[in-house]
């Protein structure tokens, strides 16, 4: 995953802005139901990040707690899924790489909770797959 240019993105109506200093660290497919559930859609994609890399330019992230350890962040003006954070891990950030302003810059390298990946989607990559977590 190499970038050439500065990552800069934010949520469907603009109210949330970010900029990243740097590549992200790692980068995933998540099927599992939780990212389901609070995105709407049958998997999400993210890129990880360490804290200090991401700059917010503008607007505030209001998280949900969609579980005992777990924030999920979104635009509160238009709902757009933006976010995710667990808090044993305090100095990482993970972020949509959908909402990146061009999200072809960075493309995951594994798939986790296939377990719950939904019959009808075919994926043809070269990505290893785990079943639950990579852990």
């Amino acid at each position: 995953m190499k970038v050439t240019e500065i990552l800069q993105g934010g949520c469907l109506c603009g109210a949330l802005r970010y900029q990243i200093d740097g590549t992200p660290f790692d980068a995933d497919y998540c099927h599992c139901r939780q990212c389901q559930l609070s995105s709407g859609a049958v998997m999400m994609v993210w890129m990880d990040f360490k804290r200090h890399q991401v700059t917010w330019l503008n607007g505030n992230v209001t998280e949900f707690a969609s579980s005992e350890k777990i924030r999920r962040g979104f635009c509160q003006q238009c709902g757009c899924s933006i976010s995710y954070r667990h808090l044993d891990y305090p100095d990482y950030l993970t972020l949509s790489i959908a909402t990146l302003d061009n999200p072809n810059l960075v493309t995951p390298n594994y798939h986790i909770y296939t377990d719950h990946q939904v019959s009808w989607l075919t994926l043809e990559d070269n990505c290893q797959r785990y079943p639950q977590s990579r852990s």
